[in-house]
């Protein structure tokens, strides 16, 4: 059975459905929790990442932090679990800050962006059968720039929203958010991300499309592992969907 490890790079960021859809696909899950589970609210720790060739994937999940954040020793770390990942074969999957994280281990860049999103935004596709056009969940106030050599799959107005290089493919937005964590999301907005964006809760329930968000999250998934030659089929007692454990 493939083996997949979800980087848990910020409590408040689950895999939510896009663990599932590994699990579906096949697939073990397994979560590595970056902060400690006691300090939800504190980046400032120090991290020892597991050996990224025990799986066939990883995928580094969103954060509220910024990759540059000089303060975040780890993010060091977490970028080189990826490279040493991408160099032994591993599939790697970056969503949003993990996609940032992942654009830059590779030589991308990732800045403040003058046009954040939030909310359900419609991206463009170069090839849908990788990553489907739609609207796609977008919490973001940086973005990244293409590393190096890898090819932009997917973008709007506001940033490249997926790009691909080798086994790897970083995403801008959020492919994972399901009716759950949008509320959650909303829920904690204390900070007034949503207010500095002149949007109110109800504009993102509006425009929110969760049923299509998720056939179109089992393509790219489906395309994902298509890249890696990793297609599992589904059926009875194929993956953990009980739930990730952690390691």
């Amino acid at each position: 059975m493939p083996k997949v490890l979800f980087l848990y790079n910020d409590p408040t960021a689950p895999a939510a459905l896009l663990g599932e859809v590994f699990a579906e696909s096949g697939f073990d899950c397994s979560i590595f929790d970056v902060l400690p589970r006691g300090r939800p609210d504190d980046p400032i720790v120090d991290v020892t990442f597991p050996d990224p060739s025990d799986y066939d994937v990883i995928v580094p999940l969103g954060a509220r932090w910024s990759v540059y954040d000089e303060r975040l020793s780890w993010v060091a770390g977490e970028m080189q679990m990826v490279r040493d990942g991408l160099a032994a074969g591993v599939g790697v999957l970056g969503v949003c800050f993990g996609g940032q994280l992942v654009a830059s281990a590779l030589g991308g860049t990732v800045a403040r962006s003058p046009e954040p999103e939030i909310g359900w935004c419609e991206v463009h596709s170069s090839d849908p059968a990788l990553v489907p056009d739609g609207p796609w969940f977008q919490w973001h106030f940086d973005r990244f720039t293409l590393p190096p050599g890898a090819v932009e799959v997917a973008r709007n107005d506001s940033a490249t929203q997926a790009f691909v290089k080798g086994t790897a493919m970083g995403l801008q937005f959020h492919p994972e958010v399901d009716l759950a964590l949008q509320e959650q999301w909303i829920a904690e907005d204390h900070g007034g991300d949503m207010g500095r964006l002149g949007l109110q809760a109800d504009d993102l329930r509006a425009t929110a499309d969760l049923d299509d968000a998720a056939r179109r999250l089992r393509l790219l998934v489906g395309g994902f592992l298509g890249l890696l030659d990793l297609r599992a089929p589904r059926g009875p007692g194929r993956g953990r969907v009980g739930g990730p454990t952690r390691r």
